[in-house]
């Protein structure tokens, strides 16, 4: 799934491959999914894309938005957005692709669901998490410092929290999932299931440093080693707490990793370093 450090990827990598390339051919919605989401028509994108420029790609939480002349390409954190060379297979089943004038293309492929929107009026595209992502500092940014994450986690409606809840639920930081999460807690060494209420100074302290610097640390290495970026390659971070780790000893003090499902996904976790 897109995050924060993929999406930021992802821009940048969009800007380096594909910025400058002109749209001839888009096909839309090639291979029904239900749960592909789009804004309108999505047989009308060819119209709206045909003949225009990729200008520049953000990242928007766990979003990519892509400017192509007036309209925007915006790609949702379930799509898979990938590049193919002239002459390179493209994958079978797709939600959208996009051929430029060099002969290369892109492809988006929702996985277990995702939004691939397309849209000239900002105003006129109502997706909420697109107008907070837009809205909320990114946790990168230094906009996001130690006073604006103190009010935020010492909000009274947060001490009933759990921890997983708090930063990864209701868009409060927007594209912080719970991909980036296990990490963030592991290194603050604080248990998901641990209430908001809990925790002291020191550990809201560990915990805001912990975001500021694992994100950090995922964006500057091309995102986490469980996901791809657009040229199909996993990223160069390596993760600690993941479906790649469970069952074997933490780095930190040789405790056993631990899975569970908590709040509708999974949660990974040290058995010794974070202590419910």
């Amino acid at each position: 799934m897109i995050e924060i450090p993929e999406a930021l990827t992802l821009a940048s990598q969009i800007n380096n491959t594909i910025s400058e390339k002109q749209i001839v051919n888009v096909v839309a919605e090639h291979t029904p999914h239900k749960f592909a989401w789009y804004h309108g028509d999505p047989q009308k994108y060819r119209e709206l894309l045909v003949g225009k420029t990729i200008n520049m790609a953000t990242a928007c939480a766990g979003m990519v938005e892509i400017k192509t002349g007036n309209a925007t390409i915006l790609v949702g954190d379930g799509v898979a957005f990938r590049y193919h060379k002239q002459g390179e297979k493209r994958p079978a089943k797709h939600q959208l692709l996009l051929e430029f004038n060099d002969f290369s293309s892109v492809s988006a492929s929702v996985q277990m669901y995702g939004g691939i929107w397309c849209f000239v009026d900002e105003d006129e595209f109502q997706y909420l998490y697109y107008k907070i992502g837009k809205e909320k500092p990114s946790p990168i940014s230094d906009k996001f410092n130690k006073t604006y994450f103190d009010k935020l986690i010492s909000s009274q409606t947060m001490q009933k929290l759990s921890i997983k809840a708090f930063l990864a639920t209701e868009q409060r930081i927007p594209g912080l999932g719970n991909g980036v999460l296990q990490d963030i807690l592991w290194e603050a060494k604080i248990h998901p299931k641990r209430k908001v209420s809990t925790l002291k100074d020191e550990n809201k302290e560990a915990l805001y440093s912990a975001i500021k610097a694992v994100l950090s640390k995922m964006a500057e290495l091309g995102g986490r080693d469980t996901e791809k970026d657009l040229h199909g390659n996993n990223g160069g971070y390596k993760t600690m707490m993941s479906k790649n780790n469970v069952g074997s000893s933490c780095i930190s003090c040789g405790g056993i990793i631990k899975k569970e499902t908590y709040l509708g996904g999974s949660i990974y976790y040290c058995e010794n370093c974070q202590l419910l």
